[in-house]
């Protein structure tokens, strides 16, 4: 009988342990993208790790491709802060062990010119690797990515060009 116990209050505290990382990993994030859309990106670059991968669509635009290591993956955040890019969570699922999550989620973003006109708003969901609560690999899926060089043509129309590598 006590062994029957024992592996209830295990399981009990297994599933309660798993809610309580699952919480504090949205908590972060959340709080992250809303200093994202702030302007503020180092929150959400502390999460990778030095040698994260962050991969994007390709295209003519200056988010297309591979980014590899932390330098990279700056710039890359940098580029959505000049663009003057808001984004919201809509919804994040997460699985696997503390020391090996995946991470996928609902992302949509949206960005404004000067006279407040919508000039870019798109969909998209992410899937993330993470190592003992770094993210060691991202990889974003758009709804639409002609809507990405669109934006493109349109930002550099206004003069905000890609941040120098």
């Amino acid at each position: 009988m006590i062994e029957k116990r024992s592996l209830m209050l295990g399981a009990g505290a297994a599933v309660a342990c798993r809610a309580v990382v699952a919480r504090t990993i949205l908590v972060k994030l959340r709080r992250d993208v809303r200093r994202l859309n702030e302007g503020d990106y180092r929150p959400l670059l502390s999460s990778y790790a030095e040698d994260a991968v962050l991969r994007f669509n390709e295209g003519r635009h200056r988010w297309s491709g591979e980014h590899r290591g932390k330098p990279a993956i700056e710039r890359f955040l940098r580029n959505f802060v000049g663009a003057r890019l808001k984004g919201e969570l809509r919804a994040v699922w997460i699985g696997g062990p503390p020391w090996a999550l995946t991470l996928a989620a609902r992302f949509d973003d949206r960005a404004t010119g000067p006279g407040g006109e919508q000039l870019y708003a798109n969909r998209v969901m992410m899937m993330v690797r993470t190592r003992w609560g770094r993210i060691i690999e991202h990889e974003d899926f758009y709804f639409d990515t002609g809507r990405i060089d669109a934006f493109e043509e349109k930002l550099r129309t206004l003069g905000l060009e890609p941040v120098a590598g």
